[in-house]
Order: C-alpha cells, then sequence, then structure tokens
C-alpha cells in the first residue's frame, strides 16, 4: 500500500516494517544555525556559519554553507575560504540549551524511554505506545516532526528501526526535514557496501587497521568468521560482527549519564600573557558552567587542556571537595591549574571541561556553603540573561574582553 505522509507532504510512506519498528533516533538540523536563523530572519536565505575567530574552529554550518564544503569542527579560516560570503555567528549556548529542552520535552510526552546523545539528538523507544496514542510509532514521529517546527520553529530529521544504531544511521540519509526507515529484513544489504567507519566505536585510526586486515566494507566484517574476529580484535571483533549484521542489543536508556561538558578556544593569535589566558579562561569556565546548571548537573573533576605555540597538547585534572555546577569554583580550580602550567609560554588554544557529572540533586547533598551561595547568585543571573539577553549580567572580566 502507498500512502501520502502524515506530515501533510507530498512524499511517499511505502515500507513492509512502517508500522511495527519501534526504535528512533531524532536529529535536529544543523541546530545552532537553524536556531540563529529563526531568531535573526534577515539570515534565512543566507550561509551561516555558527563558530568564530580566525583560528577557531567551525560549531555547526546551515545547508547553505554546507553546499560550499563547509563542515563542522573545520578550522575557520577553511570555511571562510570556501564561503567568504558566510555571515559568522558566535555561538550563545544557553539558548541553545533552552531549545534543546523544549524539544526533550515533547519527546518524552510520547515515551518515557528517551536518551538524549547532545542537545540536538535523542533515542526514543515507542514500543507498546500504539494504543496510548492512536497509532503506530511512525504516525507518531511523523506528527512529532511536524509539531516542532510549528511550535518551536526548527526541523527535524528521524530514523526509524529495530534497534539504536540502524536508527542512528538512518537519520541522517534524507536530512533536513528528513523521515527514513531501515528494516530488519534489508539491514546487512543495506550496510555491506558501506564502508567500516559507519559503524560506532571505528574512528579514523582503527578503520585503518580494519582496512589493512582486508576488512574496508562492512559487508567484508559480516562475511568473516566471528571467531577469526574476535582472536584479531577480542570483544570488539564479535561486536563488529554483530553491527554488521544490523544487530544490536542496546535498550534505550533514559538515565544514561553525559561523560563529560566542555568548551575550548583556539586563539588568532598565540598568547603569553597571563591575564589574558586568565580571561578566557573565565569565559570558558562560565560557559561550561552555565550549560551544567542548564541540564541540572554538576562535575567533581575539573580539566584543563593548553596546546601551545609548536602544537603539543597538555591534559590536567585536578578533583573539587565536592561536585561544582558554578563557574566561580570551577574557575578557581583551572586558574590554579593554568598557574602551574603555564609560566610564560606561548599558547594557540585552550580549553576546559568538567567531568565524573552527576545530577544536581546529588550534588546538591555535598555543597559547601561557598558553592551553595555562589549558586544562589549565577542561577539569578541565568534569570535575568534569559529574561534581557546574554550581556545582562556581566562581570569585570566580561567587560574586558
Amino acid at each position: 500500500m502507498r500512502t501520502r505522509c502524515a506530515c501533510g507532504s507530498r512524499r511517499i510512506v511505502d515500507h513492509p516494517e512502517l508500522r511495527r519498528l519501534p526504535i528512533a533516533h531524532l536529529d535536529c538540523d544543523a541546530f545552532y544555525a537553524s536556531v540563529e536563523k529563526r531568531d535573526r530572519p534577515e539570515l534565512r536565505d543566507l550561509p551561516v556559519i555558527v563558530g568564530g575567530g580566525v583560528r577557531g574552529v567551525v560549531t555547526t554550518a546551515c545547508y547553505i554553507a554546507r553546499m560550499s564544503g563547509v563542515r563542522s569542527a573545520m578550522p575557520m579560516f577553511q570555511a571562510r575560504r570556501l564561503c567568504p560570503q558566510a555571515v559568522i555567528v558566535k555561538p550563545d549556548f544557553r539558548k541553545y540549551v533552552a531549545e534543546s529542552r523544549r524539544i526533550m520535552a515533547k519527546l518524552r510526552m510520547l515515551t518515557p524511554l528517551v536518551q538524549p546523545l547532545s542537545l540536538d539528538e535523542a533515542w526514543l523507544d515507542l514500543t507498546g505506545t500504539a494504543r496510548l496514542h492512536g497509532a503506530p510509532p511512525a504516525l507518531t514521529l511523523a506528527r512529532l516532526q511536524a509539531e516542532i517546527e510549528r511550535e518551536i520553529g526548527l526541523t527535524v530529521s528521524v530514523g526509524l528501526a529495530a534497534n539504536k544504531y540502524l536508527a542512528k544511521i538512518a537519520s541522517d540519509l534524507d536530512k533536513p526535514r528528513g523521515f527514513a526507515v531501515i528494516g530488519e529484513a534489508e539491514a546487512r544489504a543495506f550496510l555491506a557496501p558501506r564502508p567500516v567507519g559507519l559503524l560506532p566505536g571505528v574512528g579514523p585510526a582503527f578503520a585503518k587497521t580494519l582496512t589493512a586486515d582486508g576488512f574496508s566494507l562492512i559487508g567484508d566484517l559480516a562475511r568473516a568468521d566471528p571467531r577469526r574476529l574476535a582472536d584479531r580484535y577480542g570483544a570488539m571483533g564479535l561486536r563488529l560482527h554483530q553491527l554488521a549484521h544490523g544487530k544490536d542489543g542496546r535498550a534505550v536508556e533514559p538515565h544514561a549519564r553525559r561523560k563529560s561538558l566542555s568548551s575550548e578556544m583556539t586563539f588568532e593569535r598565540d598568547i603569553r600573557d597571563r591575564t589574558e589566558l586568565e580571561d578566557v579562561l573565565w569565559r570558558l569556565c562560565d560557559k561550561v558552567a552555565a550549560r551544567a546548571r542548564a541540564e541540572a548537573i554538576a562535575g567533581r573533576v575539573a580539566v584543563l587542556k593548553l596546546r601551545s605555540a609548536d602544537f603539543r597538547t597538555s591534559t590536567r585534572r585536578r578533583t573539587f571537595p565536592v561536585a561544582v555546577q558554578t563557574a566561580k569554583s570551577f574557575f578557581a580550580v583551572a586558574r590554579e591549574l593554568l598557574a602551574q602550567e603555564a609560566p610564560g609560554r606561548p599558547y594557540r588554544l585552550i580549553g576546559v571541561g568538567l567531568t565524573q557529572l552527576v545530577s544536581g540533586s546529588e550534588a546538591e547533598a555535598d555543597f559547601l556553603a561557598g558553592e551553595s551561595r555562589a549558586l544562589k547568585a549565577e542561577l539569578a543571573a541565568d534569570t535575568l540573561r534569559q529574561r534581557f539577553g546574554p550581556r545582562a549580567v556581566m562581570g569585570g572580566r566580561d567587560l574586558r574582553s
């Protein structure tokens, strides 16, 4: 049977497993750039790159900019060369977190089994929800796509499949505003001609190793003897064999925790001066702490990352007395790490992170008095910034930058 899509588009929906596949991956389309275009209509038909600085990197790019070859994580100088007419917008993570929370709330109204991967993507398990919503998962998701675009002004793409791995692949097949399906029966044939780098856990280095061993395509792994793969790659070899057949037994875990929060900046010129480095460090700590508060999480370990003028990278860590989610406490420790690591050397990049994350409610029980006071002040500042803009509340270091 061939039917029109429930979202109202002219595309045809036709798949033999459409009414029974339960696992979805929802991915916002060029999320940060789309938020900026929604809020600034004059940018709608222009190429937009979210990022900053000559030596920085692209955070994301709209689809118009991508037509010129611009991609996320690309050096900014290269993106500017590829798309010189692009409008460059500095990222505003407070705004992106707020929009992410609105979208995730809509997902959780459909099912409690929602596992966010980042601000702009999540897995959903809609098993057993057909009676509740009066429709199979595919129709429920098509309605959700239309609702998000209508009420929030952003578009999303959906992948629907029998498991998380296939759903994530499917969501990237028809962007933007995509809705793609990979059924169980077709999974192995669909995957076979694709490169092994598509498999989760296979980065560039591992992909080179697999290719050198004769496994350049996923189909090569599917045809291989699993005992040979286990002998060569251990437990990962068996997992690769399962994935090559389109099998993934992982459940959608709504309480799976993010492992870290981080932010970094590459300088347009090398910086040696301690005060300048500390000013940048403060802004990064403020950004990460704001995201931690917005997501109701706190970190027990601070991480400082530095890259010197000769491209050597060093990382230092320190455990807090208690989990923190304020810029004040985070910066105090990060500043000490910087003082120990950077006695007058020039640096081209600085980054900070929070790891060993816990929920905000868990952290509150151990907050020291100083952290509690700082948290109240920073939460109040968050409220004012949401109401009056990101520059409504600024500290002394912010005014110098």
